[in-house]
């Protein structure tokens, strides 16, 4: 299957060079994200990802330089589509229910929803755990990061308890909250109501400051009883 037409071709040769490249880097990742959902990371080929967006190999290798690099831009941009729209529910002007929900509702839509990426996430972390230079790439770009921590430290804020805890460690919690309960929905939906992940946010920042941690240094766990 290929992605692109004789119209596109057209449009492209009226952009300019930055607009070109970066639709190039479009259809190869849109061409990337359906050879991948079919063969897996492993199966698919360069060959077979280029033909499909109608580039030469040359063209794949100067805009991501390996497999392994296209296959990493693919999944930070799921992701990073993914904390924009909870960055998007966390700055909405309704109260603290009707955010909980729709980030319980975000969860569920992407844990049952988006399942073409959730075999490739998953092999791909397999990869990475066998080649270790590989598994620096899995680590959240610095924008996604920096676009969620003001997100966490109002949310910190409103509650009076940014002076406790860094938002830089929330976030880390929060990130691998929603990532654990995304897969635990794959794999029992039962055990993950729409409602969990909001409750568990809930937990989280109501628990933050409980049992004397008020003083405590920033980010610092309490010591176990």
């Amino acid at each position: 299957m290929r992605y692109v037409n004789s119209d596109r071709y057209e449009s492209r040769r009226r952009l300019t060079k930055a607009e070109a490249k970066a639709r190039t880097r479009e259809l190869l990742l849109d061409a990337a994200a359906h050879t991948f959902a079919q063969k897996g990371f492993a199966g698919a080929s360069v060959d077979e990802i280029a033909e499909a967006a109608g580039y030469t190999v040359g063209a794949l290798y100067s805009n991501f330089g390996s497999k392994e690099r296209l296959f990493v831009e693919l999944m930070r941009s799921r992701a990073g589509d993914r904390i924009s729209e909870a960055i998007q529910i966390m700055n909405d002007e309704a109260g603290d229910g009707r955010r909980l929900r729709a980030l319980g509702q975000l969860l569920v839509n992407i844990a049952d929803k988006d399942l073409d990426f959730a075999p490739l996430e998953a092999e791909f972390w397999l990869y990475a755990v066998r080649h270790r230079e590989a598994m620096k790439e899995l680590a959240p770009p610095r924008p996604q990061h920096d676009a969620l921590r003001p997100v966490i430290e109002n949310a910190l804020r409103r509650r009076g308890r940014d002076q406790e805890v860094s938002a830089d460690a929330v976030s880390t919690v929060v990130r691998a909250l929603f990532q654990g309960l995304v897969r635990q929905r794959r794999i029992n939906p039962d055990s993950v109501p729409e409602e969990l992940f909001g409750q568990a946010l809930y937990w989280l920042f109501t628990g933050i400051g409980a049992n004397g941690s008020r003083g405590a240094p920033a980010g610092a766990p309490e010591p176990l009883e």
